[in-house]
């Protein structure tokens, strides 16, 4: 059922496999094919971002919780849907972020942020599935123990990496990163329910290019 990048990230799927990681998720999206179930993303793009964002390019990690649940949004990237799709209110207020920080940014921009993968931004959700039109539904399929274990081995074999944390969800995972090596971003969750509580005007793609600008390579939002 899984197809794994074919890239450096490959070890580290390899051990999460043979460490039994994935076998609670590969037997309940087993049990919801046989059911006739909608799943989203599309099977082909569950490891979407490790497939555009190699470990060896990796310069940033943005955190989200689930997939999309609507039909045609999930792409495997989190906050991110492909062109022709409505924007999401999460997305268009991250968009309405980055016109603050950088008036030359366009909001009109494509909703398919593969652009940033692609450039060394790992965009995953804790949980990496779910079915249509039921949020959070996959959320105790055991998709964390995996993407905990991705983030600790980032954190262990990776080195000042910045971790761009949203909402308190993905803030509680700042105990799977050595601060001591590597930067964290915390702000509120960009959804319309939070987003003037901390997200709207915290600045937190300019940080993010202030922490990584010592390599010259910053990151083109």
């Amino acid at each position: 059922m899984f197809q794994f990048p074919k890239n450096s990230w490959l070890p580290i799927f390899h051990q999460a496999m043979q460490s039994g990681l994935l076998d609670s998720v590969s037997d309940k999206l087993e049990a919801d094919s046989t059911a006739g179930k909608t799943i989203f993303p599309a099977s082909k793009d569950i490891f979407k971002a490790f497939d555009l964002c190699d470990l060896d390019q990796l310069k940033v990690v943005l955190l989200g919780q689930d997939p999309y649940h609507g039909e045609g949004e999930a792409n495997g990237l989190c906050f991110s849907v492909c062109e022709g799709i409505r924007t999401p209110p999460s997305l268009r207020n991250i968009f309405k972020e980055l016109k603050n920080e950088y008036p030359s940014f366009d909001e009109k921009r494509s909703t398919d942020l593969s652009d940033w993968a692609e450039q060394g931004v790992l965009l995953i959700n804790s949980v990496l599935t779910v079915e249509r039109d039921k949020p959070a539904s996959h959320s105790e399929y055991g998709w964390q123990a995996f993407t905990d274990y991705i983030i600790s081995e980032i954190s262990k074999h990776k080195n000042y990496v910045v971790f761009i944390l949203l909402g308190k969800f993905a803030q509680s995972k700042v105990q799977l990163i050595d601060i001591g090596k590597h930067v964290v971003i915390a702000a509120a969750h960009p959804s319309p329910f939070s987003a003037h509580r901390g997200f709207l005007g915290s600045d937190v793609f300019r940080k993010c290019n202030s922490s990584i600008a010592f390599s010259g390579e910053e990151i083109v939002w």
